[in-house]
């Protein structure tokens, strides 16, 4: 794909800046609630640009480590949950544990990283 100028960073960061600094100041009401309720949208959809690909990277030689083959991240979760209902992979194993804990903590630093902090 040809990179587009500006690009897709930069305009979020235009656009969070705009609502944040220039807009949001100015409402009330309905329409203030709404403009920080799109603020935080795009704020989280620049972190997952920022993190989620080295985050899905890490998850996916975690579930393969866990899992002893190949896949995407989707499927091998998905496998990772069946063998766990199914009594197939003990949950409390520290691997098990360690790769739940830290794919929540990676998905609460994209979707409200104010829960992981402290």
């Amino acid at each position: 794909m040809p990179l587009s100028m500006p690009d897709a960073r930069t305009l979020l960061d235009a656009a969070i800046k705009y609502l944040e600094e220039e807009l949001f100041p100015e409402l009330t009401g309905y329409h203030r609630f709404k403009t920080r309720v799109t603020t935080n949208v795009l704020i989280t959809i620049r972190r997952e640009f920022d993190l989620g690909a080295a985050q899905a990277a890490e998850e996916r030689t975690r579930l393969v480590g866990l899992l002893g083959h190949e896949g995407d991240v989707a499927t091998l979760s998905l496998e990772l949950a069946e063998r766990i209902r199914a009594g197939t992979i003990d949950p409390q194993l520290p691997a098990v544990r360690d790769h739940i804990r830290k794919s929540l903590s990676e998905a609460l630093s994209i979707n409200n990283p104010k829960w992981i902090e402290g």
